[in-house]
């Protein structure tokens, strides 16, 4: 059969090819709407396969390595494995992680099946991708690494007051700092927060995560955020929606150069700016605070209240016990210690 379904264009970005349709000549007519309904259907459910954040990602990833071939005069579609395993090579070099080399590999990936070709690695006889991934992976898990800090209860109530005023950006960026230690929120799970997504309820406010580093086929998780004495998330969270107001979309919306309300979406390197910001104006060291902090800082200041794992899990949604493990032992790393006794 001469049918064809499928995507076709060039490899330009991530935004999408148009979808191609070739159809038999004996298809009734009549047919043919529907058909198209339901190849576009298709294509819709394709990109739905990744997250929103993660194509926005794998978009920026893809324009880094088309410009690193430019520069050297190299093709980037069909990218050769000898040039993708340079190219990865060349970002351990700059200092990026282990995980980011990763995630450009992964949208170097991306990109050649969505434009109908074999990825670098499918043809890659040699393993010279694998092993330089595996070399780079080798080399900087040998390295001590430099975790982001974790900010507590304490300082962040020190941050919030930091954000004085009643001016818009002062008030969005109190819930953002409150909502994101309260809820375990990763940076990305912030910015991709609708308003549909928070209820108020009598005990607090119920916030509903969809997709996240954990959960790419968006099962979703719905987190409890207690009023709170302290931090008060909620107030602070009632505060911006009375300057945001009811319309439907982002939940955290980006402020204009003037200091106006806009209802575009915040970026989530906004988020960690804006972590920043504050950690410095509070005393902390800005180069080990990101947005992960606030996640941290719940997780840290949950194990040193004596928080149970299950109820520490609700909260941060952690596939691994191991992953969560590891801050209640960094919280309780000098309780009960073995030389308390004669050191």
């Amino acid at each position: 059969m001469d049918e064809q379904i499928g995507d076709g264009g060039g490899g330009s970005g991530m935004s999408g090819p148009t979808s191609v349709l070739v159809l038999p000549g004996d298809l009734p007519p009549a047919s043919v709407p529907e058909l198209v309904a339901e190849v576009e259907a298709a294509r819709a459910y394709r990109l739905r396969s990744r997250s929103a954040n993660t194509l926005r990602a794998y978009a920026s990833d893809w324009r880094q390595f088309q410009d690193w071939c430019c520069g050297r005069g190299l093709e980037p579609l069909p990218a050769l494995p000898g040039v993708v395993a340079t190219y990865l090579a060349s970002l351990a070099r700059a200092g990026r992680a282990d995980s980011t080399v990763t995630r450009h590999l992964a949208a170097i990936t991306w990109q050649h099946r969505h434009d109908g070709l074999p990825p670098p690695s499918a043809r890659d006889t040699h393993q010279l991708i694998a092993d330089t991934l595996s070399g780079i992976r080798r080399e900087q898990r040998a390295r001590p690494t430099r975790k982001k800090a974790a900010i507590g209860a304490k300082d962040l109530a020190g941050m919030i007051a930091g954000a004085d005023g009643l001016a818009t950006r002062a008030v969005r960026d109190r819930a953002i700092l409150a909502l994101g230690l309260a809820a375990a929120l990763r940076r990305s799970e912030l910015v991709a927060l609708q308003l549909a997504d928070v209820q108020l309820v009598d005990a607090g406010v119920t916030v509903r995560v969809g997709h996240s580093k954990t959960d790419q086929e968006g099962e979703g998780a719905t987190i409890a955020v207690p009023t709170g004495k302290t931090l008060r998330p909620v107030a602070h969270l009632n505060a911006w929606l009375a300057i945001r107001g009811g319309e439907p979309g982002p939940l955290f919306t980006r402020i204009g150069t003037k200091g106006e309300y806009t209802a575009e979406a915040m970026s989530d390197r906004s988020v960690a700016r804006l972590v920043k910001r504050y950690a410095k104006l509070q005393g902390l060291d800005p180069e080990v605070m990101a947005g992960h902090s606030l996640r941290a800082g719940f997780l840290t200041e949950a194990a040193r209240n004596r928080a149970s794992l299950a109820k520490m899990q609700e909260v941060s949604r952690h596939k691994s016990l191991k992953v969560l493990l590891g801050y209640v032992r960094s919280a309780e790393r000098f309780d009960d210690h073995a030389g308390a006794g004669f050191l």
